[in-house]
């Protein structure tokens, strides 16, 4: 690897928040450009999500001049290893995304995104004994609560919110083991699953059950246009992440599960029932009191 560069400076940036805000809103807006997809299976919308990234993130690391990085880290059993690893978490984490939006449970995505922070919290403090606060606890439990909420109306449990919270909290925590830049670790995990993703899509051709270039010239564009949708937002927020302060960006990151929040709503019509007016509130609350312990944290930090 090369040489460890100087620590970037621990505050915010006027860039650093278009970049983070630019990327929260794609994300936010994401549904409605998945919802016109819904006539797909979302397995075929995965595997076109993996190839168009591919050229996208390998783009943007020969612009920045990082394939170095991407050679000296396939050379590396450990790290293909991890890789291999996220990248079947995300696998599965965009496969339940996907199938939630084009089957009409968006409401429970947004509430998936909602808890994501509370389970990282408490990743840290089962998996690295990292200390909690009683603000952290209390919001711990109201997102419990929450969820108890759900479980007791629906008779069951909402696994579309737990399945999104648990694979995309152990993708991210495990993400932060691999020695890697955020723009080369997605080019890696794309990369490890190109093979597979085109072995698929070569197999849908050839049965005749593809969408691409079989289909309308519409299912056509919109898969190939995923790979936009998937690399762009996830590389825009890596270069907005490093010039925002850590209090910053967890105070913007419910911005896109409030968009898919409000466009299950107020755009798809998704029915918002007597338990979800008990569990987002609860949730928000929740959040209120998590956001608040960390700026609290980051600001006896830095005096």
């Amino acid at each position: 690897m090369t040489g460890h560069p100087s620590a970037p400076k621990n505050e915010d940036s006027l860039r650093g928040f278009g970049f983070a805000l630019s990327a929260y809103l794609l994300w936010g807006f994401l549904p409605i450009y998945m919802k016109a997809m819904a006539n797909i299976p979302p397995t075929e919308v995965i595997a076109h999500r993996i190839l168009w990234s591919l050229p996208i993130a390998g783009l943007v690391l020969l612009i920045q001049g990082r394939t170095a990085d991407l050679r000296v880290a396939l050379r590396s059993p450990s790290m293909l290893r991890m890789a291999g690893l996220t990248a079947a978490l995300i696998t599965v984490n965009w496969g339940i995304y996907v199938w939630a939006i084009v089957k009409g449970h968006t409401l429970d995505a947004a509430l998936g995104y909602y808890i994501n922070p509370l389970f990282s919290v408490f990743l840290g403090r089962i998996l690295l004994k990292e200390r909690m606060s009683p603000a952290q606890w209390a919001a711990i439990g109201l997102a419990l609560l929450a969820v108890a909420v759900l479980t007791w109306e629906a008779g069951r449990l909402p696994l579309v919110s737990l399945g999104l919270m648990i694979t995309w909290g152990f993708y991210a925590y495990l993400r932060k083991t691999l020695p890697i830049g955020p723009n080369q670790g997605f080019t890696l995990e794309v990369l490890i699953l190109f093979l597979p993703a085109l072995a698929y899509a070569g197999w849908l051709q050839i049965s005749g059950q593809s969408h691409f270039a079989m289909g309308s010239a519409r299912d056509t564009w919109l898969l190939f246009g995923c790979g936009l949708v998937t690399a762009g937002p996830l590389m825009i927020y890596a270069n907005g992440a490093k010039l925002l302060r850590l209090s910053t960006i967890g105070i913007m990151q419910y911005i896109a599960p409030t968009i898919i929040f409000l466009t299950a709503v107020f755009v798809f019509g998704e029915p918002f029932g007597r338990a979800r007016m008990i569990a987002f509130p609860l949730i928000w609350l929740a959040l209120i009191l998590y956001t608040g312990a960390l700026i609290r944290r980051v600001r006896a930090v830095e005096k």
